[in-house]
């Protein structure tokens, strides 16, 4: 009988607050009806956290939703929130997809496919209606929303993405060209930005600025828009007149961009023009000298945040008008009297001719916006955004850390009624954090209770106790550089290895530390509880294995004659060994103690006379885990060369050593009994992200476990054997719990086989252009994956059982005009079960493929199949069966297969057919829309004339009476809407 075994399943995932690969965004607070709560500006932080996206509550420093598709396992990238509706995000992910999310219930509303790698940046245009996204693959593809479809590609870029910005200026400001002097023509002036797509603005690590213009989809301006190196970031001011890059050595450069030439660049077309709508400005030093990361403009436009990967974020003001003509006078002042000295000492007698007033357009840039204060965080930024606050008084800046930490600043805002002379930089305040719910740095070790209900987890500088059923934080207590840790029998008590050779006491329901032992002189790298529970171990670089006893000691109370217990432990024996010991384990039967050392060999001695036993071989570096079975006859060892070893402890023969990972293994585990016969399983867990399950029995992979975005540094199996929990440099704490799913071994390897060639497959598809060969400036946006290759076998499927059964059809109804009593003709089955005709099916398989993968689903269908597809076409068409598809996918064909229709003589007539159906259908759409237009308009007109109410001012009537005198004046009616 082939044996099955039960699956691990990644369920939840706690202890990570941001995760440094994505940006953040504030959201004011909706539906507060406390007015004291909603005027702290506190608001809410959406965050990437690996796979998931989260929003905390600032203020309360609360979880309040978390967004995840199952589907998904690479990590959020960037995130982006419409301002038509904003409860609408899009989410990009490293694997280069995008999911439009609604906030409000938590779901995807459609995905998008098109990237080859991770998306670095979003950007929604002013209507909601278009997204623009931008990748490390150097693209920039813009997306409908509303047609759920990839526009076009635009390429010209060479390296990675970093700024994207929608540029619609409104041409209803500008009625004529500030170049030609000329009249714009009056429909480019009523109609605004609505007819014009815009213009996109991007920046890239090629250190270059370009302006795209999206209604022809071509570059029309490029400028280098860093002098040294890279350019990192990109910052737009709200009103679009201006934007600043940022790059290394803490430079900012800053544009003026041209927006009259912009909106008037409609009625320039054929027209051969050499206007510059981007201008350089001039350049900033920011104090900190590494790369600028991230540029924000404040929504007010007055102030800029700037920050690179240091604990700081640098402030900027933005002056008013009149602050810079100030400046510019005072500087006119200083330079008359340095050439009036100059003259009077040259003994020239000439009056100085005055400097001409200066315009604000050619002001030097240090003098309109100038250093206003340097926020300190509390570890290295990775994003900010600013939070709108309820007042103008004050700034609140969002800061998210790389430690795993949201800050919320507030700085006072520069009030233009006080005037010092003295301009000291504001007094900035940490208004909020949310820090409680995850480590500042790495989680080192974890442990669970013995009734499976705590977990332990330690890291440098902090303890954390966690209920597990809830994932909630019950205790935070300070720690040193944390190496291992464990619970002790009773659960109240944790005790802790530390990096300088101390143990460390906690008494958890007190969060105090009870006692602190210097126990080593090097790292304790391992501590391990004896199975009886009476006494530990511990094993520490300073080649010594120590041996401690609990007691509980009585001391005197001073003052007084009573005396208090308190929990000791109290060192009994030393054991020595020729080199460090990384890890230490008891067999459950209490006989044996094994030991790891740096020299890669494991060494076995007895509990209780420390006499040797066995000594094993076979490491090739050294053994960095241990654990031992429940009937402890199996040893596994891990290693830093990648492989596992399975030992007997009988004999110590090495029963199978196998290449368990693709990096240093850092933890094995087997399951601590042996109910469900998996008492020979065990877990491993390495630094290439992966957890895997062993059977070591049969030595054989059961079951792999991804999930982990960072190396997976520490690993325990809960007591009964149903979850285990992993930590990673990721900051996350994973559980995995076991399912009542039944896997099999074979069935794993072909899953393992079918995901591999799908991978290649997909690649191999990827057209790749060659080094040399010029890309094209447009292309366009799609991206085979394994969904539209089904999708597109699914249609070629459909075409084939779809066309047979259609001609058997017409060849029946043509038989029974002679022959009425003629019997129905065999169908394929899915047309006798579904009760449908071929058409109905085909058009249903089309209508079941999403949106966003159709066209890259038609592109897999060979050109014989193009034939059968327009014939069913043509019968949509004449039906009228959802004709918006029926366009779509017509359309789509013929601009593919263009050259090949154009020369087929049989498809002519169809597509003649197929063009009067489609113009009767949309001559009766129109209408209908016509007609349906007329209605609103009337009803529209109804509701006004109803709305509308007279009004008369009494008051206002009787003065007005007693002046003229009665009768000599109609009262007067005022219609207010």
């Amino acid at each position: 009988m082939v044996k099955s075994y039960l699956k691990y399943e990644h369920s939840k995932t706690f202890g990570l607050i941001t995760s440094p690969s994505s940006n953040i965004l504030w959201t004011p607070d909706k539906d507060v009806q406390n007015a004291a709560l909603r005027q702290s500006g506190a608001g809410r932080a959406i965050v990437g956290a690996d796979e998931e996206v989260l929003c905390w509550d600032v203020k309360k420093g609360e979880l309040l939703s978390r967004w995840r598709d199952k589907d998904c396992v690479a990590e959020v990238t960037s995130i982006a929130r419409s301002t038509a509706d904003p409860d609408v995000y899009a989410v990009g992910y490293g694997d280069g997809s995008i999911r439009i999310w609604d906030s409000s219930i938590a779901s995807i509303i459609v995905s998008f496919n098109g990237h080859r790698s991770a998306v670095s940046i979003l950007a929604f245009d002013s209507e909601g209606s278009r997204l623009a996204s931008g990748s490390k693959d150097t693209d920039v593809i813009v997306w409908d929303l509303v047609a759920e479809v990839g526009l076009y590609k635009l390429r010209g870029h060479e390296n990675q993405i970093t700024g994207l910005h929608f540029l619609q200026p409104d041409a209803a400001m500008v009625e004529h060209d500030d170049e030609t002097g000329q009249s714009l023509p009056s429909n480019v002036v009523a109609n605004g930005n609505h007819d014009q797509p815009g213009f996109l603005l991007t920046t890239s690590k090629d250190a270059k600025i370009k302006i795209w213009d999206m209604s022809t989809q071509h570059c029309i301006e490029t400028h280098v828009a860093q002098s040294n190196g890279e350019c990192w970031a990109l910052g737009l001011s709200p009103d679009g007149s201006g934007c600043v890059t940022a790059g290394n050595d803490g430079e900012l450069r800053v544009w003026s961009i041209d927006q009259q030439g912009l909106a008037g660049i409609a009625s320039q077309i054929g027209q051969e023009t050499n206007r510059k709508y981007l201008k350089e400005r001039g350049s900033l030093q920011r104090q900190g000298k590494d790369r600028t990361t991230g540029v924000k403009f404040h929504p007010r436009g007055k102030y800029i945040a700037a920050h690179g990967s240091e604990k700081a974020i640098e402030l900027w003001r933005i002056r008013s008008e009149t602050e810079v003509q100030k400046v510019l006078a005072r500087k006119r002042k200083r330079r008359r009297e340095k050439a009036l000295a100059a003259q009077s000492e040259a003994g020239d007698t000439d009056p100085v001719i005055g400097d001409d007033k200066e315009d604000l357009a050619t002001a030097d840039i240090t003098d309109v916006i100038v250093p206003y204060v340097i926020v300190r965080t509390g570890g290295k930024v990775k994003s900010v955004d600013w939070g709108r606050g309820s007042t103008s008084k004050s700034l609140h800046l969002l800061s998210a850390n790389t430690n795993n930490e949201l800050e919320l600043y507030s700085i006072p805002s520069r009030q233009p009624e006080k005037k010092t002379k003295s301009e000291e930089p504001p007094e900035y305040s940490r208004k909020f954090a949310v820090d409680m719910p995850g480590h500042r740095t790495d989680v080192r070790s974890v442990a669970l209770s013995s009734d499976d209900r705590m977990l332990a987890s330690s890291s440098n500088g902090s303890l954390k106790i966690w209920n597990v059923r809830t994932q909630s934080c019950i205790r935070t207590i300070d720690c040193g550089y944390s190496l291992c840790s464990s619970f002790l029998p009773g659960d109240k008590i944790v005790v802790v290895g530390n990096r300088n050779g101390e143990l460390e006491v906690f008494d958890i329901a007190s969060s105090t530390l009870i006692e602190t032992i210097k126990a080593h002189d090097g790292p304790i790298w391992t501590l391990h509880v004896h199975p009886g529970g009476k006494s530990m171990a511990t094993g520490s670089a300073d080649k010594t294995a120590k041996f401690f006893n609990f007691e509980v000691v009585d001391d005197e109370i001073p003052g007084t004659k009573r005396t208090s217990p308190r929990f000791k432990l109290v060192h009994t024996r030393t054991l020595k060994v020729s080199d460090d010991i990384l890890s230490l384990r008891f067999s459950p039967d209490s006989r044996l103690v094994a030991l790891s050392l740096l020299d890669n060999t494991v060494k076995v001695f007895f509990v209780d006379s420390l006499k040797l036993f066995l000594n094993l071989y076979g490491h090739k570096l050294p053994v960095l885990n241990i654990d031992i079975s429940y009937d402890s006859k199996l040893i596994v060892t891990c290693s830093a060369d990648k492989n596992v070893r399975i030992w007997g402890l009988d004999f110590g023969d090495c029963h199978k050593a196998f290449f368990a990972h693709q990096d240093s293994i850092m933890q094995v585990a087997f399951i601590p009994h042996n109910q469900d016969g998996n008492g020979h399983h065990f877990f491993s867990a390495s630094k290439d992200r992966m957890i895997k399950y062993w059977d070591g029995d049969k030595f054989e992979q059961i079951q792999k476990m991804d999930g982990h975005h960072g190396e997976v540094w520490a690993m325990t199996v809960s007591r009964t054997g149903e979850f285990l929990v992993t930590a990673s440099h990721d900051k996350s704490i994973r559980i995995w719990h076991q399912t009542d799913e039944q896997i099999f071994l074979e069935e794993e390897r072909e899953k393992e086989l079918e995901e591999l060639y799908e991978n290649t497959l997909t690649t191999s598809l990827e057209q790749d252009e060659e080094p040399g060969a010029e890309k094209p400036e447009v292309t366009a946006a799609g991206k085979q994956t394994t969904e539209t290759l089904m999708a597109g076998e699914k249609i070629v499927e459909a075409l084939e059982i779809g066309i047979p059964d259609l001609e058997a059809m017409r060849e029946w109804e043509r038989a029974k005009r002679r022959q009425p009593n003629i019997g129905i003709p065999d169908r394929h089955p899915i047309f006798l079960y579904t009760n449908t005709s071929a058409e109905a099916h085909v058009l249903t398989v089309v209508q079941r493929i999403k949106a966003a993968a159709l066209q890259d689903a038609l592109l897999v269908l060979p050109f014989n199949q193009v034939t059968a597809l327009f014939t069913f076409l043509e019968i949509w068409a004449e039906k009228q069966w959802n004709i918006p598809l029926t366009c779509r996918v017509l359309f789509f064909v013929l601009k593919i297969h263009h050259k090949q229709i154009v020369a087929s003589k049989t498809m002519r007539p169809m597509l003649d057919g197929i063009r009067q159906h489609l113009r009767r259908a949309l001559q009766r759409q129109k209408d209908e829309m016509g007609f349906n237009l007329a209605a609103l308009n009337f009803v529209g007109s109804r509701m006004k004339d109803k709305g509308s109410k007279d009004y008369v001012d009494e008051v206002t009537w009787e003065e007005e009476e007693e002046k003229i005198g009665k009768g000599k004046k109609k009262r007067g009616f005022v219609d207010v809407a």
